[in-house]
């Protein structure tokens, strides 16, 4: 990360070869790429000598964080030349302080790793030292690094001396989970969010530091090398070095791709046009050659997941299009086929290849998983939107069965109905489920009771509506045989599953709520109504048999074979009454749900 080019003797034995993550790493705040607003600041504090005791630095690994601190520590300590200098934004580099810390071999600057040294006693021995002057430096400085990896006993040692340091100390954290560090801490530290490296920022590094080591690499492939690193300059000079010992040299796009196991970049714009168009046996054939390229399945569907989301971006703002990162293929292509899909496609495809690519990783055989997503993708992808669908099958088409057949050539049969909900009511549709009791006054001294439940469906709500109660309400709704219900009493049969103790739980739950004195009584011999909840099911059943005889449902199965009614809901204080020639609308307008072989 500098521009000092560093050259070996011919006697150098090439196994004292130094990488290129540590040959450039910066050693000046001027190299540093990316972090100009923390540059900004410390220039600012150092100028004005509002010099902040503790720093906190974070961020995602090979940001910097590590070589900052030791910048600062060298931008603290720096002496000048001529030794008669101050604390500066940017130190000399020649002085005895600054070759001592770039050597790490400075008494006052002190590096401890938190990963290995994470116990109370290794901060007891950091504080002894922190009494003592520094040796020869302005600062004795404390760089910890991994900071959240020490104990809790440990940053509590730490807060006094962190809060009220001597004068002579700086301590430096670095850290990869801010989240972890205790709030007593940082609030006791100046903190700097070290960002993610933009890609176009990490290639131009890059290309410099090619051009540094006499190596020709094509700037696609320094894109694929930047777009890889994550916003890491230390994951990417690892891959330049690894690209240029691949290539003896002279690195190529396509050795890069191999390199990183990575698809060909326009041959992933035909596979997801292959697939939204429905061609699937060209897109499965297409992404057979890949893989027995070395392409990896969960990369190719990763690939096509940010593909997914560029051709978003790029039908909702043409202009990003333009972006200077992008090539001149990925422009054509781009805009070709996001003019040609529709919103709902796209967000669909997201969701789809989203999931898809989580079934990928952890499949037994991940082609194999690769090519059912492309199938379900495929098949979706020409399927029209739930609000189509209603308006063709009110306009008196016959469902969407004569628009959707599959995709070209991946057979008659069905990628599966999905499952889809119908909305078309509005409010009316939601049904208030629950029971709501009004106290009646009371002193305010005196405890409020709830009204006295005249059925068990009330038990169940009263229980419900206190959060100490809802899992005894759970066990009335699914365990509890109702034989005799009256005010102040219940008889029951307890089903298969049901705590040992129901019945002395409910008396105590149902006096303390209501006020009143209860009997619960289990019968051995009288075999009581069905639970609540197998009520609920039989209901669902009827409910959805009623519900297939609709015309409006009837015209959905129709078109979605395989689907199958799985919920109705219904306006409040409304029931189906379907006379047999009625054709005068439907009565489940509001709601209803389908469900397929495929979720979308």
């Amino acid at each position: 990360m500098t521009d000092q080019t560093q050259t070996a003797s011919p006697d150098t034995p090439k196994s004292e070869y130094q990488v290129l993550a540590r040959k450039y790493r910066p050693k000046s705040f001027d190299e540093l790429i990316g972090h100009g607003p923390m540059v900004k600041t410390l220039s600012n504090a150092l100028e004005s000598g509002r010099l902040a005791h503790a720093f906190i630095l974070t961020g995602v690994r090979g940001i910097g964080k590590t070589t900052t601190a030791r910048i600062i520590a060298r931008a603290l300590n720096c002496v000048g030349p001529d030794g008669t200098g101050g604390p500066t934004i940017e130190p000399c580099g020649v002085c005895q302080h600054c070759r001592a810390i770039a050597e790490d071999r400075d008494v006052d600057v002190m590096e401890m790793d938190a990963a290995s040294r994470t116990g109370v006693d290794d901060i007891r021995e950091l504080i002894e030292g922190v009494r003592y002057r520094p040796t020869s430096a302005r600062y004795k400085i404390y760089i910890i690094d991994e900071v959240h990896m020490l104990s809790k006993s440990a940053f509590n040692a730490l807060l006094k001396t962190l809060e009220e340091p001597p004068e002579h100390v700086k301590f430096i954290f670095a850290t990869t989970e801010i989240r972890k560090i205790p709030i007593t801490v940082l609030s006791r530290c100046q903190r700097f969010d070290l960002r993610r490296v933009q890609t176009d920022e990490l290639v131009a590094h890059y290309k410099r530091i090619a051009g540094l080591e006499n190596a020709e690499i094509e700037d696609e492939a320094l894109a694929l090398i930047a777009r890889a690193a994550d916003g890491s300059v230390r994951d990417g000079m690892s891959l330049l070095d690894q690209a240029i010992s691949h290539g003896a040299g002279k690195v190529t796009t396509q050795q890069v791709r191999d390199m990183l196991g990575l698809s060909d970049r326009s041959r992933i714009f035909d596979l997801f046009d292959l697939t939204m168009k429905g061609e699937i046996n060209e897109a499965l054939e297409l992404l057979g050659a890949q893989y027995a390229l070395g392409g990896d399945p969960a990369v190719m569907l990763q690939d096509l997941l940010d593909l997914t989301h560029w051709l978003t971006r790029v039908k909702l703002a043409p202009d990003a299009a333009n972006d200077p990162g992008v090539s001149q293929i990925e422009r054509e292509r781009g805009r070709e086929i996001a003019a040609k899909l529709a919103m709902p496609q796209l967000t669909r495809a997201w969701q789809m290849l989203l999931k898809g690519l989580e079934e990928t990783r952890i499949a037994p055989s991940p082609i194999q998983a690769a090519e059912m997503i492309l199938i379900r993708l495929a098949y979706a992808a020409e399927m029209p939107s739930p609000g189509d669908l209603i308006k063709k099958l009110k306009s008196g088409l016959n469902g969407p069965a004569a628009g959707n057949n599959g995709p070209a050539g991946g057979g008659n049969g069905g990628g599966g109905g999905p499952r889809m909900q119908v909305v078309n009511g509005g409010g009316n549709a939601a049904r208030a489920i629950s029971h709501q009791h009004a106290p009646a006054p009371q002193q305010a001294d005196q405890p409020v009771y709830a009204k006295m439940p005249e059925s068990l469906e009330d038990v169940v709500a009263l229980l419900s509506a206190d959060r100490e109660t809802t899992g005894l309400a759970i066990q009335v709704k699914n365990y509890l045989h109702l034989v005799k219900f009256e005010k102040g009493r219940i008889d029951f049969r307890p089903a298969r599953g049901a705590n040992a103790d129901l019945s002395s739980q409910l008396i105590k739950a149902l006096n303390g709520l209501t006020g009143q004195r209860w009997i619960v009584s289990v019968s051995e011999r009288e075999q009581g109504a069905a639970t609540l909840k197998e009520q609920e099911l039989e209901e669902l059943e009827q409910r959805k048999a009623d519900a297939s005889l609709d015309p409006l449902v009837k015209a959905v199965l129709e078109g979605f074979p395989s689907s199958k009614i799985v919920a109705v809901h219904l306006p409040v204080n409304q029931t189906p009454e379907l006379a047999e020639g009625d054709d005068s609308g439907s009565v489940y307008d509001d709601a209803f749900y389908l469900e397929g072989d495929d979720e979308l």
